[in-house]
């Protein structure tokens, strides 16, 4: 395990988080965000992040994207749930579509992290072709079998995509 996982594991690992997370579509591409996992992972996802507690879903939600991308949004409407588990990581995300109002595009940063820790290396617009080049292993499974980017529009419901889980 290198450093780099080892704090990740420590800062986020034993126990269960709830994330949110916006999905941005524009001019028919997808807002994604890559992040370093290790020396040679890594997984393109919507931004999004931990909630705080005491915050409402739409102010976690605001806040992350203010800080991973520098945009102001207005969450639109729930989309879908998933469940990641992959001890020792468990998170419920809960993924909302999202309207951009304000910001400007730029890569952020992840504050619970060391400067020198910082997971965000790329961001930016992809189309379908694009996110389909992307290995299924380094994207978010709910991104791994999409045609289009109104099948997005059409999920409901809660998902699992067959993660591990403790027995």
């Amino acid at each position: 395990m290198t450093k780099l996982e080892k704090e990740l594991v420590d800062k986020f690992g034993g126990r269960l988080r709830t994330r949110v997370n916006g999905i941005l579509i524009k001019n028919d591409k997808i807002l994604m965000i890559k992040h370093k996992m290790s020396v040679n992972r890594y997984f393109w996802n919507v931004p999004g992040g931990g909630m705080k507690y005491g915050y409402s879903v739409q102010e976690n939600l605001e806040r992350e994207f203010l800080e991973e991308t520098g945009l102001v949004i207005q969450v639109k409407d729930f989309v879908c749930a998933h469940e990641f588990l992959e001890p020792p990581l468990h998170a419920i995300e809960l993924f909302f579509s999202v309207e951009e109002i304000g910001g400007s595009l730029k890569m952020g940063i992840d504050p619970e992290l060391d400067d020198s820790k910082q997971l965000i290396i790329e961001i930016g617009y992809l189309n379908l072709e694009k996110l389909s080049l992307i290995k299924n292993p380094e994207k978010h499974p709910i991104f791994w079998g999409i045609k289009s980017l109104n099948d997005v529009r059409k999920w409901n419901g809660y998902f699992n995509f067959e993660n591990n889980s403790i027995k």
